[in-house]
């Protein structure tokens, strides 16, 4: 069975709403929903099938992309591999050019609509933010909450809470407390530890590190399910507990794990396409590398001193 190709766009307007089209009646997947887009032409790279596609599908002109995720899905009459952009710019107003309903929708409102199997990785990908801040010891911090708060002010919308030093007790304290300082800048909370800590603290989900994630069998019981993992054994055991994104490293030489071998970028590419759920890339990460991460196939960046220290 060969693979069809296929360039797809997550669309953004200016109210941070994504665009989505629905298949015709008769068409494969007919009647759900989707991600403009269509299959590459002969000695098509993705980005000028995406620029065709949205201009012959929805009257749309590109003018800032950049790449998203990329899927591969097996349906049992074809195999699909979908080369996602997310696009924030682009000329000329959307409609349907062939007929075909369309929608701005909200993400918070995208679980109301059906969309074909190949499309969850995307949908969870678009919900997400580029850049993953894991925090530093708070035992060791001064001024952990105030600092947490001027990363926040940065753009930072996705945090997990890390500790190795801090009681329970403590530690789901300061929980709550981050848990209302992240909420008052519209981030999320993630905590590394075990998930009934993170319902008792009200965060949004749970970071499960590589123990944890082995010794899970079932996803977690909460919104947001994260996982470290360093392999393609724990690419594929987060994505069989149906984690909603996954950390690889390490992807950089890094002062805190100067023992551990580099994966390099190609092959970060490599397990990343290989993986069905949004891959950020992690160790010896800054601002800086964020291009680069998306280049090969990340949805963004992790770090700690890189985004800790602005």
């Amino acid at each position: 069975m060969g693979v069809m190709q296929v360039a797809a766009a997550a669309v953004f307007d200016r109210r941070g709403r994504v665009l989505i089209t629905q298949r015709a009646a008769g068409a494969h997947q007919g009647g759900l929903w989707e991600f403009p887009g269509g299959k590459l032409e002969p000695g098509e790279s993705a980005r000028e099938a995406l620029q065709r596609e949205l201009r012959e599908e929805v009257g749309i002109h590109i003018t800032h992309a950049r790449p998203l995720i990329r899927v591969r899905h097996d349906y049992p009459e074809r195999a699909v591999l979908l080369d996602v952009w997310r696009v924030e710019g682009f000329t000329g107003k959307a409609h349907g050019r062939e007929g075909q309903p369309l929608r701005w929708v909200a993400l918070a409102d995208l679980a109301a609509f059906d969309f074909p199997a190949a499309n969850r990785p995307i949908l969870r990908a678009v919900s997400l933010p580029d850049r993953y801040l894991i925090t530093p010891e708070p035992a060791e911090t001064v001024d952990f909450l105030p600092r947490l708060a001027e990363a926040l002010a940065r753009g930072v919308r996705l945090v997990q809470l890390r500790s190795k030093q801090l009681g329970e007790r403590e530690y789901v304290r300061l929980a709550r407390q981050a848990v209302a300082l992240c909420h008052a800048h519209r981030a999320r909370l993630l905590l590394n530890g075990a998930p009934a800590l993170a319902r008792d603290s009200g965060a949004d989900g749970v970071h499960l590190d590589s123990p944890r994630l082995w010794a899970s069998t079932v996803r977690p019981d909460l919104d947001l399910v994260g996982a470290s993992c360093h392999d393609a054994r724990e690419l594929a055991q987060a994505a069989a507990i149906d984690a909603d994104f996954a950390l690889l490293s390490p992807v950089a030489a890094t002062t805190s794990h100067p023992q551990a071998l580099p994966l390099g970028w190609a092959r970060f590419r490599a397990l990343s396409d290989a993986a069905p759920l949004p891959v950020y890339a992690l160790g010896g990460m800054a601002l800086r590398d964020l291009e680069t991460a998306w280049a090969h196939g990340a949805q963004g960046i992790a770090a700690i001193r890189g985004l800790w220290e602005g």
